[in-house]
Formats: C-alpha cells, structure tokens, sequence
C-alpha cells in the first residue's frame, strides 16, 4: 500500500496515526495509574462491570505492572499486532462490559467517549504497519 500512496499522503497518514496512538496511550496511562494510585477503584471497577469480586491490592498492582509494560511497548510501536491487538481487545472488553450504562445514556455520557476510542484503537491496529513515525523498528 505504501507505494501506491504518494509522499504527502503518506506523511499524513504517518502523522494521523502517530496522534491516535499518542491519544490511546494517554488514556490507557491514566488507567493504568489508577492502579498505583488508587487500587481499590480498580477493585471496584472489577467487581461492577466484570463481575469480578476479591481482586486484592496485589492484583491490582500487578494488573497494573503489566498493563504497564504493554501501553509503554504500544507507544513505542513495538510488536505491533500483539500490543496494538491487545490493547483493542481491552479496550473493547471494556467498552462492551458498561453496556447498561448505555441505556441510561444522559446520566453516563462520558462512557460514549469510549466508541471512537475503541475505533481509533481498530484504526490503528488495521494500518499498524503503515503507523511508523516514532516507533521502535
């Protein structure tokens, strides 16, 4: 594909996706912060919305350890189909696991944030090899 683009298109392309990946990763930080910074929301989180109770404080710092490793190695472009993969599956998990929220759409309107999310997430994984300013070859 990228010879059929021309130069000017391609930087575009180069530098849409580097701000989507940029924009991701800022909000996959955030979350994943919220693990060091305050586990018990995370606790909580897993209880609501997965079904999930009993995740300890050490779960959640480890989910965050990891969690970690995997947004650092998504901004850095590297193993592109996993990270930007599993970043997609986990952003999808959690879009779909708020769905009653979205019932109740004017009292929850800051979950709808997380469709073009989840879209710039499918986005980047599709053209990931295309995604190639600023990352680690």
């Amino acid at each position: 594909m990228q010879s059929t683009l021309t130069s000017d298109v391609q930087s575009k392309l180069q530098w849409s996706l580097l701000s989507l990946r940029l924009g991701v990763f800022l909000v996959m930080l955030v979350w994943t912060l919220d693990k060091f910074v305050n586990p018990g929301h995370s606790m909580k989180i897993f209880e609501k919305f997965y079904g999930i109770g009993g995740v300890s404080e050490v779960a959640a710092y480890v989910m965050g350890g990891l969690q970690l490793l995997l947004v650092i190695a998504f901004v850095l472009g590297i193993k592109k189909r996993i990270t930007y993969g599993v970043i997609f599956l986990m952003h999808g998990a959690s879009t779909l696991s708020a769905f009653n929220q979205y019932f109740d759409a004017f009292n929850n309107l800051l979950f709808f944030a997380a469709w073009p999310m989840w879209a710039a997430c499918f986005a980047l994984y599709l053209l990931r090899e295309q995604d190639t300013k600023f990352t680690v070859k």
